[in-house]
């Protein structure tokens, strides 16, 4: 059984809980022990960057992406590497994902979506004009902090995806989600990234104000149909103003498609825009990023092991995100939901593991158990590949255990459906601390 005090540190990281993982990567939520600053650290083996043949684009990549400071963009600090592994310091985004805002409250109002887009636009003109294109956006690469300031993630970092640039100067491998990316991206002949970024910031505006995707069909063939005619149609509470740049944006032609710059200078985009203010840092160091694909043993880092610390149950669950001890199911937050939750259970842990595998099966999961973590796998193909979840369970106490379940893959839309009704089967596993009377107040 999982250990929940275990420590791994990495430099003067340590790493806690995995916020996300994918293909090549995964992500993991660290603490600076020297400063007691929050991190997000992106973990790649080694072995699969030299395998892919893709050092020369990370290190590029990754230098551009340590140079970009802007206040909608989530910073690259630094880059590390054990023998094994490389380890990418990004800034840590507490406020979710922008797309669990548009779950839980249903559409933006205009002037809403409208501030967000503003903030959407100024991240990717001030990348492109860097010569970065991101290649993947879509609502859940667009975080906020706890302000509710956008932060656009994985900026840059699609070099982890293999791609070839031709002497035509253009884009060869089709990344992204579908119901987000651009006709010419999908044709497979070659693409500008500026034009199918702003193609991608279209869907992402009309998601926000409508509350639903322009372009979707459970038929993959019938959705690429749609993409390529860019058949839609709007909502009847969109302004006039706002279908106008909507239809401009999506071209399904990359050359007539309107511009960055006319973008800028939209009526509708302009009304209550305010510029970005923030100072660019150039004193960068761009040394660790040559460091991590050098031989040389004398910049690695290791990745040990710490004496778990000692914590009282009380202690570890007043630590978790999300708790709350009246209710321990996470709940909405501000209209949001994330994309992993925890509980408590004074069940014992085999009767918990088997309670999570008779709520996931008749839902359509099939489970894959492993000591206490299990594998939740969707047999349903959503619009991004199957739902996967993973879970884990941890003893707090002789009498107490914690469950963290987490989306693993698949769509964030979907996982939001399987929540609501995975829950509803374990409800009388869960712990519920007691109200506070008065007289023990």
């Amino acid at each position: 059984m999982s250990v929940p005090g275990t420590k791994t540190r990495v430099g003067p990281y340590e790493l806690g809980k995995t916020l996300g993982e994918g293909s090549f990567a995964k992500v993991k939520f660290a603490k600076n022990v020297q400063t007691g600053d929050c991190f997000a650290i992106k973990v790649l083996e080694k072995n699969q960057v030299l395998q892919h043949k893709m050092v020369e684009n990370i290190k590029r990549e990754i230098s551009t992406m340590k140079l970009i400071k802007h206040p909608n963009v989530v910073q690259l600090h630094e880059v590390l590497a054990s023998k094994t592994k490389i380890y990418i310091v990004l800034d840590y985004v507490d406020g979710g994902e922008l797309f669990d805002k548009i779950v839980g409250q249903g559409r933006l109002k205009e002037d809403e979506a409208r501030r967000y887009f503003h903030q959407l636009i100024n991240a990717v003109d001030y990348c492109h004009s860097r010569g970065v294109f991101h290649r993947d956006l879509k609502p859940e690469n667009l975080l906020l902090d706890s302000y509710g300031v956008l932060k656009v993630s994985d900026f840059g970092l699609s070099a982890f995806a293999p791609q070839i640039r031709e002497k035509d100067g253009l884009l060869h491998t089709a990344c992204g989600t579908p119901n987000y990316v651009a006709p010419e991206v999908l044709f497979g002949k070659g693409y500008d990234g500026r034009a199918s970024d702003l193609w991608s910031c279209g869907v992402i505006l009309f998601v926000l104000m409508a509350g639903y995707l322009p372009f979707d069909d459970e038929n993959m063939m019938n959705l690429y149909k749609k993409i390529f005619k860019a058949s839609y149609s709007f909502p009847s509470w969109f302004s006039s103003g706002a279908k106008r740049l909507i239809k401009q944006i999506l071209d399904p032609n990359p050359l007539t498609r309107i511009t960055m710059a006319q973008i800028l200078e939209d009526p509708w985009f302009k009304k209550d825009y305010k510029p970005p203010c923030f100072q660019q840092d150039h004193d960068v160091s761009l040394d660790d990023v040559d460091a991590v694909f050098n031989d040389s043993e004398e910049h690695l880092v290791t990745e040990r092991k710490e004496k778990p610390q000692s914590l009282n149950a009380f202690a570890l669950i007043s630590r978790s995100q999300g708790f709350n001890l009246g209710s321990l199911f996470e709940k909405e937050t501000m209209g949001t939901i994330r994309r992993e939750t925890t509980f408590t259970s004074q069940r014992p842990a085999n009767e918990i593991m088997s309670r999570i595998e008779e709520a996931a099966k008749p839902l359509g999961f099939n489970v894959k158990k492993h000591n206490y973590k299990m594998k939740l796998q969707g047999d349903k193909t959503g619009r991004k590949g199957h739902l996967s979840v993973a879970t884990e369970v941890f003893e707090v106490a002789p009498s107490l255990h914690m469950v963290e379940l987490r989306k693993t893959g698949g769509d964030t839309l979907e996982f939001h459906k399987f929540y609501k009704n995975f829950q509803t089967g374990l409800k009388d596993i869960v712990w519920k601390a007691e109200p506070i009377s008065e007289e023990d107040k």
